[in-house]
């Protein structure tokens, strides 16, 4: 009787995380479908230069886990408090046009799956616009990272990564370069075909924080 009860307790708090992560979602996509249409708390171009701060990147390379390929020779990067908060600006706001104006498009805001997955066809930036979060990349083994407001993780397509625990306000950007084609793996029968793609995904022309100059383009060499 105890077990069922603990099954219930455990699938109760699974819902109940996953419908509040459902109504943050919903609530940021109205908050940026409003400071769209105003203007509102969103920063223009020229003041971009101002919130972001020069960092060194950190580089990680993970190997093929058997069911998480990674990257054959681009590897992960994180530029921690690569972007500072400023009080009249929404810090959502100022990742998603930070790395717009420098070709990283499609932003979403939301928190990251608490399952194992990679892109096999695109790469992807994750900026942390609130809170805190314990993030695995790489896959089992990978690397376990503390990510705070102001961190901005790129994954060069095949890394993986999982969500272990965040704070309840955890929330990020993530945004993707002009080329590639959005998927989402998560089984061993994707890997094969993953194998092949990845290494198909051509380089960015911009760094999603630093731009054309940006030290991504030096550590993801042609």
């Amino acid at each position: 009787m105890r077990f069922v009860e603990t099954r219930a307790a455990a699938s109760l708090l699974l819902y109940l995380a996953l419908t509040t992560r459902i109504a943050v979602g919903i609530l940021e996509s109205v908050k940026k479908a409003a400071e769209l249409a105003t203007g509102i708390g969103r920063p223009r171009t020229q003041e971009l230069a101002e919130l972001v701060r020069l960092k060194k990147p950190l580089e990680f390379r993970f190997k093929d886990d058997g069911l998480v390929p990674n990257h054959p020779f681009w590897p992960f990067v994180v530029y921690r408090g690569a972007v500072k908060p400023m009080e009249q600006f929404d810090f959502a706001a100022v990742l998603e046009e930070l790395f717009e104006a420098n070709g990283w498009r499609d932003s979403w805001r939301d928190g990251i799956y608490h399952y194992v997955h990679y892109h096999s066809r695109i790469h992807e930036v994750l900026g942390v616009a609130r809170g805190t979060g314990r993030v695995r990349f790489g896959g089992k083994r990978g690397r376990i990272l503390s990510l705070k407001a102001g961190d901005v993780a790129v994954l060069p397509a095949g890394t993986g990564h999982q969500c272990l625990g965040e704070s309840d306000d955890f929330l990020v950007v993530g945004a993707y370069p002009a080329s590639g084609t959005y998927d989402e793996c998560t089984t061993a029968q994707e890997h094969e075909r993953a194998l092949q793609t990845i290494p198909k995904v051509g380089r960015p022309r911009k760094d999603p924080v630093y731009g054309s100059k940006g030290p991504l383009l030096s550590v993801w060499p042609k």
